[in-house]
């Protein structure tokens, strides 16, 4: 219902302001009708994207205001880039997740040209039982300050199975580590509950100042994303 009332309000809007406008060009704006306006949004179907947007960062801003430092202070070694970052790109992700993979070469190209970027890695498993396993390794390799080495190997090998966890594991210098630790377990469930207040129901998920990216959008709209961010920290 939600959803339903959102796009009723979203199309509402689009046409208020299409009419609006078109009255400073026509004489006779009661001419105008349901045509005009479903013909300009099906030539211009990138209005109600931009629209959908900006409605997602009003309605997520005061959230993630609100909670800024538990977004944005990484677990542990769980994070790669500036330590002290005029921008911070938070990427909620799964070791099973295909577009995460896909993702991480661009997360690596921003960082190397973004020297003010720090990007924040928050394990979210929602893909079954060997990310939970995956997401509590990867958190040991974090406290041992080896994230990175795991992060990557993880990645490059593929799917999160038990022979795959144990060689990155390896790949970071650790061996068996235990798993049981409850600080495993509270800090996967406030990412449980970060995710929850931006609607993430999937992986990749990122949060870049006050905008929420929902899927794996690309390096552009990345991009597009941290360069609002820092004009709203009044940088350049």
């Amino acid at each position: 219902m939600a959803k339903s009332l959102l796009g009723a309000g979203l199309v509402g809007g689009l046409i208020g302001a299409l009419l609006v406008g078109a009255t400073g060009y026509f004489l006779a704006p009661e001419l105008l009708g349901d045509r005009l306006v479903r013909e300009t949004l099906l030539d211009q179907p990138e209005m109600l994207l931009e629209a959908g947007d900006v409605l997602r960062d009003r309605q997520f801003a005061p959230l993630i205001d609100a909670n800024r430092d538990l977004f944005e202070t990484p677990y542990g070694s769980s994070f790669k880039g500036a330590e002290d970052p005029q921008v911070v790109m938070v990427e909620f992700f799964d070791y099973a997740c295909g577009y995460c993979r896909q993702t991480k070469p661009e997360i690596e190209r921003l960082i190397k040209e973004m020297p003010d970027l720090k990007v924040v890695y928050r394990e979210l498993p929602v893909l079954g039982p060997n990310s939970v396993v995956a997401a509590k390794a990867s958190l040991a390799a974090s406290d041992a300050g080896k994230f990175h080495q795991f992060h990557d190997k993880l990645f490059e090998l593929g799917g999160p199975n038990a022979e795959n966890i144990k060689k990155a594991l390896q790949a970071a210098g650790l061996g068996d580590v235990p798993l049981d630790d409850p600080r495993y377990d509270s800090e996967l469930q406030k990412n449980y509950e970060l995710a929850n207040l931006v609607n993430a129901s999937g992986t990749p998920t990122f949060v870049i100042g006050n905008r929420v990216i929902p899927a794996a959008e690309g390096y552009d709209s990345y991009k597009a994303a941290i360069a609002a961010a820092r004009r709203s920290n009044g940088e350049s």
